[in-house]
C-alpha cells in the first residue's frame, strides 16, 4: 500500500509541476510583437517591449526555482530523505511536542536557504533592472529576518498548539483543529494592519487636505464608516503602487502605498479607493472567509484519518506513523485539491473584482477608475495579454483590458438617457 501511496505523491508532484510549467510557457507566448490597438492608449511600442522583457525574465526564474524545488522534494522522496530526517531527530528526543516542532524548524530552515539566491536574483536583478527596486541588501536581510522571527513566533505557535491537541485528544483533532484555525484566521484578518504591516512599514495618517477631504466625502456619501486612513511607506522598497483594504469591525482600514499618492490624481485615488469600499459593501471579505473556512474544515476533516497511518508514514521513509511525518505527506498528496480549490477561489474574486470596480463606477467615477488601472498597469509593468488559461488557474484579479472593457460598458449604462 505504501508503494502505491509513494507512487501517487511522486505522479502528483511531478505532474503538478508540469502542469504550471506549461500554463507559465502557454502564457509566455501568447504575446505578439506590436501592441494591440486597445493596449496603444497604456503601452507605446517600447513600453509594451519592456513589458514583455519583463514578463518573460520573471517567468524564467519562476521556472528555475520551481524546477530546483521540485527536484528536491522528489530526491527526497526517492531517496526516503522524509524518514531519514525524522530517524535522525529521534536520537535526540522523541518528544510528542518537540519533535515534530523540530523538524518543522528544519525543513523551513532548509526552504529558506534555497529560494534566497532567487529572492535576491528577482530583487536585485530583474527588479533593479526594470526600476522596480529601491530596496538596500540591509533592508532586504531585515525584512526576512523578521519574516523569520514572525514565523517562528506565530506559525511555530500555532503549530505548536495544533500537536498539543493531536496529542491530547486526537480522536476530535481536526474539529478543534478547524476552530483553532479559524480563530486564528479571524484575529490576524481583523488586526493585520495595527499588528503585522507596521513590523515591515511605516503608516502614516493621511494628511489633511484636499484627498483627505475627497476620500471622507466618497465615505459619507456611501455610508462607509471610515476612520482609519493611512499611508505606507511602499517608497523603500519599491516603484511599484497599491492599496488595500484590512480589517474587521472597528477595525477596518484603508492603505494607500505612498507611491499610489505620488503617481495618480485626486480622483483616480478616490476611485481606487471606491473600489476597496466596494468590497466592503458587498461583503465580499465575509463571503470569503466563509469558504476558507469551509475549506480549511474539509482539509481538516481529510487530515484527521491520515494522521495515524502507518502506510503513510511508511510511504516517506519513516518506521512509524507521526504527526509531522503523515502531515507533509497529506499535503504533498492532496497538492491536487489544493490547486482545484485555488482555481475556485480565484473565479470567486476574480467576480468579486468586476462587482468591485461596478460600485465604484455607480458611486463615484467609472472613467476615474479606468484612468487609474492605466497607469497602474502601466506603471507596474502588468501584463496586459495574459492565456486565458493561465488566468483561469492563477489570477486572483480579471486582467486589466477585461477590467476596462467591463467599465466601459458600464459607463454607457449609466450615461443613458432614462
Amino acid at each position: 500500500m505504501e508503494k502505491l501511496i509513494l507512487l501517487l505523491i511522486i505522479l502528483f508532484v511531478a505532474g503538478e509541476y508540469l502542469f504550471s510549467t506549461i500554463l507559465q510557457i502557454l502564457n509566455l507566448r501568447h504575446k505578439g510583437d506590436t501592441p494591440p490597438e486597445e493596449i496603444r492608449e497604456i503601452y507605446d511600442e517600447e513600453q509594451y517591449r519592456k513589458s514583455q522583457a519583463y514578463e518573460r525574465e520573471k517567468a524564467r526564474l519562476g521556472i528555475v526555482s520551481d524546477s530546483f524545488s521540485t527536484a528536491v522534494i522528489l530526491i527526497l522522496l526517492l531517496s526516503g530523505g522524509f524518514g531519514a530526517l525524522d530517524e535522525y531527530l529521534r536520537q535526540f528526543t522523541n518528544h510528542p511536542l518537540w519533535l515534530p516542532l523540530l523538524y518543522f524548524g528544519i525543513l523551513y530552515a532548509a526552504n529558506t536557504i534555497i529560494s534566497l539566491p532567487f529572492s535576491l536574483y528577482s530583487t536585485f536583478v530583474i527588479e533593479e533592472k526594470y526600476g522596480f527596486n529601491k530596496s538596500s541588501l540591509g533592508l532586504f536581510f531585515s525584512d526576512k529576518l523578521k519574516g523569520l522571527l514572525l514565523a517562528v513566533l506565530i506559525g511555530g505557535g500555532l503549530m505548536a498548539l495544533l500537536i498539543a491537541v493531536y496529542n491530547a485528544v486526537p480522536q476530535y483533532f481536526w474539529i478543534i483543529a478547524w476552530a483553532v484555525v479559524t480563530v486564528f484566521t479571524l484575529f490576524f484578518a481583523t488586526f493585520y494592519t495595527s499588528i503585522i504591516v507596521p513590523i515591515f512599514n511605516k503608516l502614516d495618517p493621511l494628511p489633511e487636505g484636499e484627498l483627505r477631504q475627497a476620500i471622507e466625502a466618497f465615505a459619507k456619501k456611501v455610508n462607509f464608516p471610515l476612520k482609519n486612513i493611512y499611508v505606507m511607506d511602499n517608497s523603500k522598497r519599491s516603484t511599484k503602487s497599491n492599496a488595500f483594504f484590512s480589517g474587521l469591525g472597528k477595525q477596518k482600514s484603508i492603505v494607500l502605498f505612498d507611491t499610489l499618492i505620488q503617481n495618480h490624481s485626486t480622483d483616480e485615488l478616490v476611485a481606487v479607493l471606491a473600489h476597496e469600499v466596494g468590497h466592503y459593501k458587498k461583503k465580499h471579505i465575509y463571503k470569503s472567509m466563509v469558504l476558507s473556512t469551509i475549506q480549511t474544515g474539509i482539509l481538516f476533516f481529510l487530515l484527521g484519518y491520515i494522521l495515524d497511518s502507518p502506510e503513510f508514514a511508511r510511504a516517506l521513509g519513516a518506521a512509524q506513523p507521526s504527526f509531522h511525518i503523515n502531515l507533509i505527506a497529506f499535503g504533498l498528496l492532496f497538492s491536487p485539491l489544493s490547486t482545484l480549490s485555488g482555481i475556485g477561489m480565484n473565479a470567486f474574486s476574480r467576480k468579486n473584482e468586476f462587482e468591485a470596480d461596478e460600485f465604484a463606477a455607480r458611486n463615484f467615477s467609472a472613467t476615474a477608475l479606468q484612468s487609474a488601472l492605466k497607469k497602474l498597469a502601466g506603471d507596474n509593468l502588468s501584463n496586459l495579454e495574459p492565456h486565458p488559461a493561465y488566468v483561469f488557474v492563477y489570477y486572483s484579479h480579471p486582467p486589466v483590458l477585461q477590467r476596462l472593457k467591463a467599465l466601459e460598458k458600464l459607463k454607457k449604462e449609466i450615461e443613458a438617457p432614462e
